[in-house]
């Protein structure tokens, strides 16, 4: 598939004066399809790998890669079951993401959900935690893949060390491995996203072992450049979240975010001066990116304007670019797609020096 040159897709004002500070030369980045999200950059910042709703006969999530010089799109998943969470790794021609496509069962779900949507029906969107995802690592060079994590629960949310040697993923296996509760029961069937923890394993699968234990939904993980982890821990209530990071041991957590309100998705900045989120601090539905200083000692400064969804922030490798997914060009449904703009690293750590202290929200 080819999308065409970067350089014919139109350009878009940002919707107010204020996301001007950090943002410049605002354009969406995907266009086909009915939705795209999560685009992590390569290491040499040429290429992005990201999801998307446009395979024809298949109404889930699958896995492209789009080279920024050409345009040219690739698939690299497998095209059926439902896919999520890609992440190049560095120093190799891996790249990782989490799939269901082994699921015996994955053609029948798509064909369920096609006959769902022909019937006139809607659905809200929700994010599907499918027991059946495991996390995969698909090798550009040979074409083959590599089957990382085989327990049964959702394993996704994955990404690399800088080195290329660890990966740190979300997994909700404990609501599976064990006999659980009457009242575990009755959680998982309302919510199996409450046992997702932190785990970390070798970039082969091997040495998977569990950094986290509080109830409540963690996930959204990453490594920072200094070999932590960063990640999103939601209450109990499952609708408070907050940034946090640890060693990669599993000790040494700190919050970095005190909000009040559903923050995650956090990235941090090559500069290692700072974190990129998102939040629904200004509305329950209306999601924002916002930034706060490494130490989380200031509060967040906002950096997107835009009614809907603005989320998922990602800079590129060398710190002048940041691509989101976002609603912001409406239509039906508002379904996201990927923008990516200049990013004022300046203004960034101007705005982060001039921020207040950290207010607790007393929650």
């Amino acid at each position: 598939m080819c999308t065409g040159s970067l350089a014919a897709l139109d350009e878009q004002a940002a919707p107010g004066q204020e996301e001007r500070t950090f943002l410049s030369r605002v354009r969406r980045l995907t266009v086909e399809g009915k939705r795209a999200g999560e685009g992590y950059w390569s290491p040499d910042g040429k290429r992005l790998v990201f999801q998307s709703e446009r395979e024809p006969d298949n109404p889930f999530y699958q896995i492209y890669v789009l080279d920024l010089t050409t345009g040219d799109t690739k698939r690299i998943s497998p095209g059926f079951g439902k896919t999520t969470c890609a992440f190049f790794r560095p120093n190799s021609s891996e790249i990782l993401f989490g799939s269901t496509h082994l699921d015996p069962r994955s053609k029948q779900w798509q064909q369920e959900e096609l006959d769902f949507r022909a019937s006139g029906q809607q659905r809200r969107y929700a994010w599907d935690y499918d027991a059946a995802f495991d996390i995969f690592a698909f090798d550009e060079k040979t074409n083959t893949m590599k089957q990382l994590t085989t327990a049964t629960g959702y394993d996704a949310e994955a990404g690399y060390s800088a080195d290329g040697q660890w990966i740190v993923f979300s997994s909700m296996r404990d609501a599976y491995n064990r006999a659980l509760t009457p009242a575990e029961q009755k959680q998982l069937d309302l919510d199996p996203s409450y046992f997702a923890e932190v785990y970390v394993m070798k970039a082969d699968g091997s040495q998977q072992r569990r950094l986290t234990t509080e109830p409540g939904y963690d996930g959204g993980t990453f490594f920072t450049r200094d070999g932590r982890i960063v990640w999103r821990h939601f209450d109990e209530g499952g609708l408070i979240a907050n940034v946090w990071t640890m060693k990669i041991d599993g000790t040494d957590k700190k919050q970095i975010t005190d909000f009040g309100a559903m923050s995650w998705a956090p990235y941090e900045h090559p500069s290692g001066e700072y974190f990129l989120f998102a939040s629904n601090k200004l509305g329950f539905e209306n999601f924002e990116v916002f930034m706060v200083d490494k130490a989380g000692l200031k509060e967040p400064v906002r950096v997107t304007y835009s009614d809907g969804f603005d989320g998922l922030p990602v800079p590129s490798p060398d710190g002048t670019q940041l691509s989101w997914t976002s609603s912001r060009a409406g239509g039906t449904g508002s379904a996201g797609q990927i923008y990516l703009a200049q990013w004022n690293h300046a203004a960034a750590m101007a705005a982060l020096k001039a921020a207040g202290p950290r207010q607790s929200s007393n929650k």
